[in-house]
């Protein structure tokens, strides 16, 4: 586990909504520090997942250059805009120090657009960085475009507790599995959204948004297997 960065007490954005700091005390005799898992920090639903890691016993921090990433177990690649995100990796010099860590097995979860960027194919016909990695061919804005978001219960295996409540919003979608090292562990209407392949998990839908955190524990746990 890193132990040379500490994280702020505070997330962004929370003194303006008048919640209080996380704890970060250092685990007990005996215990087993819990894992460092950053958000990268460019674009959208970064506070979201900050809060979810740390509501299931991660610290959690942003990252925005290349030295937090090389300090971190494990990594989030949140939704949002996958073009725009896949630019600014570029412009601040983390795309390949990124698919460098990915290449080492950085256990890293991609949510949405981070689906997307994970993805070593998309069919579509504009270019843009991709991160790639996941042996997969995803669609951008699959399952329709902001009027046509909805929630879902999904049964997600693996994920104990019955159907996951989920947000589809712009979602994408896998179109096809390119290699036997991918495991689907959810779909709908055909099409898988959950995907693990190894230390890299993926989901088509935000699963940060809804208060169920059950996804953000099972990847806390994993990265926390692989210590």
């Amino acid at each position: 586990m890193s132990s040379s960065f500490v994280p702020d007490r505070w997330i962004p954005g929370e003194r303006l909504t008048g919640r209080l700091p996380a704890t970060l005390d250092g685990p007990a005799d005996g215990e087993v520090a819990a894992p460092l898992i950053g958000v990268l920090g460019l674009q959208s639903d970064v506070l979201e997942h900050l809060r979810a890691l740390r509501r299931v016993g991660a610290r959690a921090v942003q990252v925005k250059t290349a030295a937090q990433l090389a300090e971190v177990d494990g990594l989030i690649l949140p939704g949002g805009e996958s073009t725009t995100i896949g630019k600014l990796l570029v412009r601040f010099g983390l795309l390949e120090p990124l698919q460098a860590r990915i290449a080492d097995a950085l256990p890293v979860f991609g949510t949405c657009a981070g689906l997307i960027l994970l993805s070593d194919e998309l069919e579509q016909d504009e270019p843009q960085p991709l991160v790639g990695g996941l042996h997969v061919r995803t669609r951008r804005n699959a399952f329709g475009r902001q009027l046509d978001s909805f929630d879902a219960a999904i049964e997600v295996a693996g994920i104990d507790g019955g159907p996951m409540d989920v947000a589809f919003i712009r979602a994408p979608r896998i179109e096809r599995v390119l290699s036997d090292e991918v495991e689907v562990l959810a779909s709908v209407d055909g099409h898988p959204v959950v995907v693990r392949q190894g230390p890299i998990w993926a989901a088509a839908f935000h699963p940060e948004v809804t208060g169920d955190d059950r996804l953000h524990a099972a990847f806390v746990a994993a990265v926390l297997r692989r210590a």
